[in-house]
């Protein structure tokens, strides 16, 4: 198994310029696609968007406007975005280095969030992330992650349905996407939990070299988890604590609630750690165990020659006056005995439970 590597990523080439908009996406899809969901309480408007110039005058708009972004590849498309709304550059390096730790910033106009969203592979049977940079602004919030597919879609038909989300601002829409992603998770931590549970099945029957490299596999993931969630309880406090104008008193309740449920994934998650290193030590003990029973069973066979052995020897050697050698029945007597010192030593070992 590789080792597990804190950077796995593209790194940044060193001595650039800070804000040097460059992609170290590990995705390299080369196109960008923007869809745009810009809503009041009374009119509703989703499409997609071909042009940056298309979004403009939405970070002056009374209505609220969500720009979902996909695909990191278009350095135009960030440079545009970056004018248009006014944007920080090192927002822009950030979002496109995206080995980022999750992580919160307040640039006074906007909002920067840092998340990390996980999916099983299950026909290769191991973890995927990407990361997920949200912008908030006072009538927008911008979502952008490395390749198509997510979780969102819940927030996107709440969105179309209405329902009140209609009625909220941006800092609500945020809101959402954090609560689908940290929602995403359980489903993530479960199904781990239940490749945790077939692991000490196997462990208890009849584990292998196979068995300890699932268990090794289960723990990098775990690792990766534990590093991308731990920072997110940060963020998540501080998106609740933080004195901005930017996020209402009536959101701050709800990011309280999406706290709660980091606080419950860490909590999960270190528990998985726990029974994985414990799964580890049960693994070797097994082991041992197997081991132990092999050199018993030889111990016993090699104890159970040791005397035959001996009798073997003594009418092995050359003398010439030992009676049983001239005797007629003496073969069929010495074997005879030998059995019998095999079959008392072998109850004597069962009496004393040896075997």
């Amino acid at each position: 198994m590789p080792p597990l590597s804190l950077l796995r990523g593209k790194p940044k080439q060193p001595g650039l310029p800070p804000g040097t908009l460059v992609n170290a996406s590990r995705e390299k899809v080369s196109k960008t696609s923007i869809r745009l969901f810009d809503f009041t309480d009374t009119n509703y408007v989703e499409k997609p968007v071909k042009s940056v110039n298309d979004l403009k005058g939405l970070a002056s708009s009374k209505s609220v406007s969500w720009i979902d972004i996909v695909g990191l590849g278009d350095m135009k498309v960030f440079e545009a975005l970056g004018k248009l709304f006014d944007l920080h550059p090192l927002i822009l390096e950030d979002v496109l280095h995206t080995e980022q730790r999750p992580k919160f910033e307040n640039y006074d106009n906007v909002l920067y969030i840092v998340v990390k969203m996980f999916s099983l592979d299950k026909k290769e049977n191991k973890i995927n992330s990407e990361q997920i940079s949200l912008i908030l602004g006072k009538h927008f919030v911008i979502s952008l992650q490395e390749r198509p597919g997510d979780v969102f879609e819940p927030v996107r038909q709440r969105i179309r349905d209405g329902k009140g989300v209609r009625r909220r601002g941006p800092d609500y829409i945020t809101y959402m996407i954090l609560d689908s992603i940290v929602d995403n998770y359980f489903l993530v931590l479960e199904q781990i939990g239940e490749r945790i549970e077939e692991l000490e099945d196997e462990l208890l029957a009849d584990p292998d070299q196979k068995t300890l490299h699932k268990v090794n596999s289960i723990r990098q993931e775990a690792i990766i988890l534990r590093r991308s969630i731990w920072p997110l309880r940060d963020v998540v406090n501080r998106f609740e604590r933080d004195e901005n104008a930017l996020v209402q008193p009536g959101t701050r309740i709800y990011i309280r609630d999406v706290y709660d449920h980091t606080v419950q994934v860490i909590e999960a998650i270190e528990t998985y750690r726990d029974i994985l290193s414990g799964m580890v030590d049960l693994y070797l003990s097994s082991v041992s165990n197997k081991l132990n029973s092999v050199m018993k069973v030889l111990t016993v066979i090699a104890t159970i020659f040791i005397p035959l052995t001996w009798i073997a020897g003594v009418y092995g050697m050359n003398f010439e006056f030992m009676p049983e050698l001239g005797w007629r029945f003496g073969y069929p007597m010495i074997i005879t005995v030998m059995f019998a010192v095999g079959i008392v030593m072998l109850i004597y070992f069962k009496r004393k439970k040896w075997m």
